[in-house]
């Protein structure tokens, strides 16, 4: 996104009262099932595909009467998925970056949180009888963390879709940064190294 930038939590923290805050998280779980009995899935990780035709993560606006970044993005996370989310909470501990967008005034936070694959099938199973569910959420969608023979299929081929403002970015930063793609999948990827 233009005029985009990456700032640390407390210069976002420290914005004046024109700023709009909104979190969004990442959630992941360990998948030891393979494709085709023979291509690893390693984990499962939810996006989901937004009301303007976009892939983003699930989370949104805190409101006033939210107490901490935390509480309206746990708010947003049970009005999306639906009350299977309410078996975990993202902490302050799950927080990973947050970006600067100077139009429309925004700072989007951005979390990741490990959930146990039941707890992320749950959430996927129970999500169309969420209050959002058709209105703002369109649906989930996980994302592929493979790339098949032809070199285009699985990983690259999701990459090309349009994401809602550092939603790709924050994606790959997450897959590489909590180990959640092998080396291979990285380097054919060629994903700049981590910081």
């Amino acid at each position: 996104m233009a005029g985009d930038r990456k700032v640390e939590l407390g210069e976002a923290l420290a914005l004046g009262p024109g700023w709009r805050h909104a979190c969004h998280a990442l959630l992941y779980a360990p998948d030891p099932r393979k494709l085709f009995g023979r291509i690893p899935l390693r984990f499962a990780v939810l996006m989901q595909m937004r009301f303007d035709g976009r892939l983003g993560f699930p989370g949104g606006f805190v409101d006033a009467q939210d107490s901490t970044l935390e509480d309206g993005l746990n708010r947003e996370l049970r009005e999306e998925l639906g009350e299977a989310v309410s078996v975990f909470r993202v902490e302050r501990s799950d927080y990973r970056s947050s970006h600067l967008a100077a139009r429309p005034r925004v700072v989007a936070h951005f979390y990741a949180k490990r959930l146990t694959l039941e707890q992320l099938q749950a959430v996927e199973a129970r999500a169309p009888q969420a209050k959002d569910h058709g209105l703002e959420v369109l649906g989930l969608v996980r994302v592929p963390l493979y790339i098949l023979r032809d070199g285009e299929g699985g990983l690259p081929a999701f990459l090309d879709n349009a994401f809602i403002g550092a939603a790709r970015e924050q994606l790959l930063e997450a897959l590489q940064d909590l180990e959640l793609l092998d080396p291979g999948t990285i380097a054919k990827l060629k994903i700049p190294a981590s910081k």
